[in-house]
């Protein structure tokens, strides 16, 4: 089960991506919608987390039938790491370790952001929660919900600012 959590994130990440990227992809209904990974991938912005969910070996999980809920950091999230950080993170020997961090932006089934509510908890994929706030608009651990609900065929992408790490 951790391990479709973790797939389903990365996926969901993806989707967010290529949902932000490109926003025709998710309103055109005469197309077949792509999956959190292939929306990821189709945004442009999210060649990182591709990255990682890859060294992670968890794009399978999340192109599966989820539904998955996946809270993407952009380029930019990625890149506000410590320097060092991500290159460190995407070697074999840290691989469990990416995946913990991967899980953690992955909810199982599909919450869209009218489901959120302030406080809400929600248990990630790698069994952690994740607290959402709406004071100031919707966050998740602080981490602002910059495009939420990018639909994909097997969950929903909310972009996010930060990468997520749990404690």
């Amino acid at each position: 089960r951790a391990v479709a959590i973790a797939m389903a994130f990365s996926l969901a990440a993806l989707s967010t991506a290529a949902g932000a990227a490109d926003d025709g992809m998710k309103s055109s209904k005469a197309a077949k919608q792509a999956d959190i990974v292939d929306t990821a991938v189709a945004a442009g912005q999210f060649k990182t987390l591709a990255a990682a969910l890859t060294a992670a070996d968890l794009v399978a999980t999340l192109k599966g039938a989820g539904p998955f809920t996946v809270f993407a950091p952009t380029d930019e999230a990625f890149a506000a790491l410590p320097a060092g950080t991500v290159d460190n993170l995407l070697k074999p020997e840290n691989k469990a370790k990416l995946r913990k961090i991967l899980t953690y932006h992955v909810v199982p089934g599909k919450v869209m952001s009218t489901d959120l509510s302030e406080g809400l908890k929600a248990a990630t994929v790698n069994g952690a929660e994740v607290t959402i706030t709406l004071d100031g608009g919707p966050k998740v651990n602080g981490a602002v919900i910059s495009m939420p609900d990018v639909a994909a065929s097997n969950g929903v992408i909310h972009v996010i600012d930060k990468v997520l790490l749990p404690k």
